[in-house]
């Protein structure tokens, strides 16, 4: 344990830097090779299934999330009930008359544990609309119709549409074409075990739903196809009968005429008409009785992700060298990936500006909760993962060091995208809502807000204030004089989310824009519309403090450039990345093995200063 006092404090650092300090700082990145991508000929394993589930590896706020959505919601006490099968299986028995006769023994019948019943056999099928967009050979057919299978069993249910780019529109046989790639894929699914229908009837009509322009926000494009209850039937057919609905891209046009259509107006319309039908039937569910999982035959038709499977994957990023973006955030993001998008990009990903604007209007329909998913047909497990965790493959908020190292990107690496929060920053105490933003902190640390004590505070030392959405989350950073007096430190006060938001992308949000305002400052992929400053100008070193048994911890440690325990504290920072590279250039290696002049000294004067920051709360 490190004493608290400054002076002892800096003398323990002194005594550990003539040994073990370097290997102190040393962080350890590319070490580990990521996995190879797998072949489009190579055959599944026996466990694949099984696998693909432990692959996704869920916290346990992931784990909570999905059997929130797809399982059990109330349980009974079984032991009541055997008993009552006792006495009613048990015949009446009199010992007085027949002594030798035993009481017969009823064997109770094993119960399988309500959370494997419930991922096994989900009491709740929620429903994903699914755009398979080939041409694919039989192997990635094989591989995608392989991942739709195992999210039926995991309780998502495809609702599939069909396209083709190389079935163009208005070719002859056009339509036989169409029709035979949707039989394949019905042949497909039915090959890996489920069932399938094609629907080759038109589900959607040409032309915007009445009302649609009326919507309250002006920016949303409606789609422009539209579809009436009715028209659902064959899709409310096969989810009946178990089956998963494979649609041909066929629309009514004003004339009754079945025409093929684009399949992105065909999602679209689904979109907002399935959720449009669900909320006006919406059912009881299942539940449990007599200590039996009782499931529903019904599926919710309000769509709960949307899946595009191409063979190009996510969108790509100039912030990633062309490699896709991990997660965005639609609403303070999407015109800037059109402003960055390159001219070279539309020759090897043609549609993802499409797909893009596909998944921004769907989710518009969609609940608040829901995502969307860009994903290759090398990447089929990325849909369980989705499922699961509902989060990217990889965060988009760690280092960009540790992305090109442990957690490679790839070309195929899939796109998440989240309908989002506008991104806000302060740079006044005034400015704040004082009572959004303490209700904020409480309801996020649990705890009372010392309110006069900390806004006094914040109006001497603020630097900025990061609002993600209608104070959904913040991140507070102060410039906290140093103890040395050599200036002084950014420092990370408060970083907090509503607990209503946790798990649905405002966490990676709020860290990536708190990246590009503090520590990412003059790095090129900080140029996004998430801070203030757009990216210009230098990056500061920011510090942090948490306690040492805070559960969040293990989140800080993959986010940080290091550590350092001080008794109950932990001291956590991020390096300045612009000056992090002008070293890695002058060095001509990347990472850091030991402590430059200008780091001297640093940790005891960062160490000194936090500690000395008063507590926030009564």
């Amino acid at each position: 344990m490190i004493p608290h006092s400054p002076s002892s404090f800096s003398r323990v650092l002194r005594s550990q830097r003539s040994d073990t300090f370097k290997a102190f700082y040393a962080t350890l990145r590319g070490t580990r090779k990521p996995p190879p991508e797998p072949a489009d000929d190579a055959p599944p394993a026996e466990n694949d299934f099984i696998l693909s589930i432990l692959r996704t590896n869920p916290s346990l706020r992931d784990t909570r999330s999905y059997l929130a959505s797809f399982g059990l919601r109330s349980h009974s006490q079984p032991s009541s009930s055997i008993e009552k099968k006792v006495q009613q299986s048990a015949p009446l028995i009199d010992f007085s008359t027949q002594p030798s006769k035993l009481l017969p023994v009823v064997q109770a019948q094993p119960k399988p544990s309500p959370v494997v019943a419930s991922i096994l056999n989900p009491v709740y099928r929620r429903t994903a609309l699914v755009k398979i967009q080939g041409p694919f050979t039989d192997n990635q057919l094989d591989s995608i119709c392989r991942g739709l299978v195992y999210l039926e069993k995991l309780g998502l249910v495809s609702v599939i549409v069909v396209e083709n780019d190389d079935s163009r529109r208005g070719e002859q046989d056009e339509r036989t074409a169409i029709i035979d790639e949707t039989m394949r894929i019905v042949t497909n699914l039915e090959k890996q075990g489920s069932k399938a229908r094609p629907v080759v009837g038109a589900v959607v009509r040409l032309g915007p739903k009445p009302g649609d322009d009326a919507l309250s926000d002006p920016t949303f494009e409606p789609p422009e196809a539209h579809t009436l209850p009715s028209d659902l039937i064959p899709i409310r057919s096969a989810l009946s009968s178990g089956e998963i609905p494979v649609i041909a891209p066929f629309a009514l046009d004003s004339f009754c005429r079945s025409v093929r259509v684009d399949a992105n107006d065909v999602i679209a319309s689904l979109a907002g008409g399935m959720a449009e039908a669900s909320s006006v039937g919406k059912h009881t569910g299942a539940g449990a009785e007599d200590g039996q999982v009782k499931f529903s035959d019904e599926v919710d038709l309000t769509p709960l992700r949307l899946m595009i499977i191409d063979r190009n994957g996510g969108v790509p990023s100039y912030a990633r060298s062309g490699f896709p973006h991990l997660l965005i955030n639609l609403d303070s993001e999407y015109q800037h990936i059109h402003d960055t998008f390159d001219p070279k990009w539309s020759q090897s990903n043609p549609s993802s500006l499409s797909n893009l604007a596909l998944a921004r209007t769907c989710l518009q329909y969609m609940p608040a909760t829901s995502s969307a998913i860009m994903v290759s047909h090398k990447s089929p497990s990325s849909l369980i993962g989705n499922l699961i965790t509902n989060k990217p493959a990889v965060s988009s908020s760690l280092p960009h060091a540790l992305l090109q190292g442990n957690r490679k990107l790839t070309a195929h690496t899939p796109t998440l995208l989240r309908r989002g929060l506008p991104i806000q920053v302060l740079r006044s105490v005034d400015d704040i809502d004082r009572i959004k933003m303490t209700t904020l902190l409480e309801q996020s640390f649990k705890r009372n807000l010392d309110q006069d004590a900390f806004y006094s505070r914040l109006s001497k030392v603020l630097d900025f204030v990061i609002i993600a959405g209608d104070y959904a989350g913040a991140a507070i950073v102060t410039e906290e004089p140093a103890t040395n007096g050599s200036g002084t430190i950014s420092y990370l006060d408060k970083f907090a989310v509503l607990p209503s938001n946790q798990g649905d992308g405002t966490v990676d949000f709020l860290w990536v824009a708190l990246h590009d305002e503090s520590y990412g400052l003059g790095h090129p992929f900080s140029a996004n519309p998430n801070g203030g400053k757009g990216g210009v100008g230098e990056g500061r070193d920011l510090v942090w403090r948490s306690r040492s048994d805070n559960p969040v911890n293990k989140w800080y440690f993959e986010r940080s450039s290091g550590h350092l325990r001080m008794g109950n504290w932990v001291l956590f920072w991020c390096d300045a990345e612009k000056r992090l590279r002008i070293e890695e250039g002058r060095r001509g290696s990347a990472g850091l093995s030991y402590v430059e002049d200008w780091e001297e000294g640093r940790l005891s004067d960062w160490g000194n200063t936090v500690l000395e920051i008063p507590s926030s709360w009564i």
